[in-house]
């Protein structure tokens, strides 16, 4: 089904507390939620989205890793053979000297890879445009949206549900608005 054809419920929401409660009762329902929105992190909600653990800690892993090995490498690399110079008596490859500059290294090449995969994979960059479904939720609302993708979804149902659960009002609205 095309995403541009798609109705959305919007259900806003001015506590926390109200929002997880009312996408506890939909899931519970067996309706899908499609997205929630907030304007600070609020825990648990990516059990009620069924939202799988990240991968970037694996990106960091190997990202620290590699920037580990290159200052490494470079380090002998330039003390055993492009520049080899005795200092105070020290031998060639001295690994022990080499340690605070390979872990400044892996911190920052891990930092910087990550941020990276992370805006690449949000598919964030400068100058876009955000497509916000209300304009409360960057501010002091919470919007939860169920996307209705059939005709099995009762309209009427699911709007009194989010009634009932505190939302102050309930919207409908179509995908290409804000998605």
């Amino acid at each position: 089904m095309n995403k541009y054809n798609t109705n959305y419920i919007l259900g806003i929401f001015d506590d926390e507390h109200l929002l997880k409660s009312a996408g506890k009762s939909l899931v519970d329902n067996k309706i899908k939620i499609h997205d929630i929105f907030t304007p600070f992190p609020v825990h648990g909600l990516d059990g009620l989205l069924e939202i799988k653990r990240t991968r970037l800690p694996i990106v960091c892993f190997f990202a620290g890793v590699t920037g580990c090995s290159l200052a490494m490498y470079f380090q002998y690399w330039v003390s055993k053979v492009d520049w080899p110079i005795i200092v105070g008596g020290k031998p060639f490859n001295s690994f022990m000297a080499f340690i605070p500059v390979g872990f400044e290294i892996t911190i920052l090449l891990g930092a910087l890879v990550t941020v990276a995969a992370f805006f690449f994979r949000n598919n964030l960059f400068p100058g876009k445009k955000g497509n916000l479904p209300h304009i409360g939720c960057t501010d002091d609302k919470f919007v939860l949206a169920v996307e209705c993708v059939d005709a099995s979804i009762n309209i009427e149902e699911i709007t009194q549900s989010l009634l009932d659960k505190g939302a102050l009002e309930v919207e409908l609205k179509r995908g290409s608005q804000w998605e």
